[in-house]
């Protein structure tokens, strides 16, 4: 039989029998960090396994690997509310936060993270809050949380479970402001080339930019709608629980609004690129026709002469050929007036 560990009165957590006792170590599967933050905000890393589920003044911070089957199988072994738990083990792909029985949870958007710098990639970052306890989850590596853990190994405080969800909300801004402050420089360099360089690459680099625009836009709206409105209904929760949900909205509504101006300036530069290659096409095509209309009356002149017929001009005379060349470059010379006459040449 599981014994059943309380965690300060808040939640319970099933471990095999072996790992009970309040100086056990239990072994979270698929735990990638963990840290215990004590009541005056200082955090310690856990170790491997995470630290041992039992009651102590400050609260827990457990990340966990949701690929790994074994971290779903001990999600739901908690006694977390089911909703809660359905969330953590969904594969949802939109944003959401919820409270239920003095528990916060939901998923938020975060940029993906390489070995060593943050990328565009979009992941949702799962997680669930009570008084004592944050459960996060990840399907793959993401920004934000990890400068949140960083953060807090150089020694940051952080006294609330509430004030966790806070700074990981702040570094998904700081991170998409250092993308946008990239984005605006290279929207500056192609607004630059935008009439002497080659159009292929100003239309390929105008799409990346407003498609990466449209993905953050997508992305900042729905998180700030989700704290404007959880900043109006969550005013029941305990304060440990309470993010500062407006002022977080407040600064990704700047950061959506300068993101949405940028979508617009690539979308007008892109128009403007469009009626540039437009024009290009329209100069060829005038071009093209210029030289139709002033060979045929050559071709014409040509074609009659070479009838295979009696009576054709010239055809006994031995200087034929010059004067059908010189009647060929006449025809061009009357063409070339007429259609300058009536302004189709400039």
């Amino acid at each position: 039989m599981p014994t059943v560990l309380p965690l300060a009165g808040d939640v319970r957590f099933s471990v095999p029998e072996a790992a009970a006792g309040a100086a056990a170590q239990p072994t979270v599967p698929g735990l990638i960090w963990s840290f215990r933050i004590g009541p005056d905000g200082a955090a310690q890393s856990g170790p491997e396994g995470g630290f041992p589920l039992e009651p102590h003044d400050g609260w827990t911070w457990l990340h966990l690997d949701l690929t790994d089957t074994r971290a779903l199988q001990w999600i739901g072994g908690t006694a977390l509310p089911p909703p809660a738990k359905t969330l953590l083990q969904a594969a949802d792909v939109y944003q959401q936060i919820h409270s239920l029985d003095g528990c916060v949870y939901g998923a938020i958007a975060d940029l993906g993270r390489d070995i060593d710098e943050i990328t565009e990639d979009i992941g949702l970052l799962r997680f669930v809050m009570t008084e004592h306890l944050v459960i996060t989850g990840r399907h793959q590596p993401l920004g934000a949380v990890d400068a949140a853990r960083r953060a807090l190994e150089n020694g940051q405080r952080v006294e609330s479970c509430a004030g966790l969800f806070d700074l990981i909300v702040h570094n998904v801004a700081e991170a998409i402001e250092a993308i946008a402050d990239d984005m605006v420089q290279a929207l500056d360099q192609l607004e630059e080339k935008l009439l002497t360089d080659d159009t292929d690459e100003l239309r390929q680099g105008l799409g990346r930019l407003r498609r990466s625009c449209v993905r953050l836009h997508r992305h900042l709206s729905g998180l700030r709608v989700l704290l404007h409105r959880f900043n109006r209904d969550g005013t029941e929760l305990a304060p440990s629980l309470r993010p500062c949900a407006g002022k977080l909205a407040q600064r990704l509504d700047g950061l959506d609004h300068s993101v949405v101006e940028m979508r617009e300036r690539s979308r007008l530069l892109q128009e403007e690129l469009h009626l540039q290659i437009e024009e290009q096409g329209n100069n060829s095509l005038r071009v093209l026709s210029v030289l139709t209309a002033l060979l045929l009356p050559p071709t014409l002149v040509t074609g009659m002469f070479g009838m295979n017929l009696h009576g054709l001009p010239f055809s006994e005379d031995g200087g034929g050929f010059g004067w059908a060349l010189v009647i060929m470059l006449l025809s061009s010379i009357v063409a070339y007036v007429v259609m300058k006459r009536f302004g189709l040449i400039r």
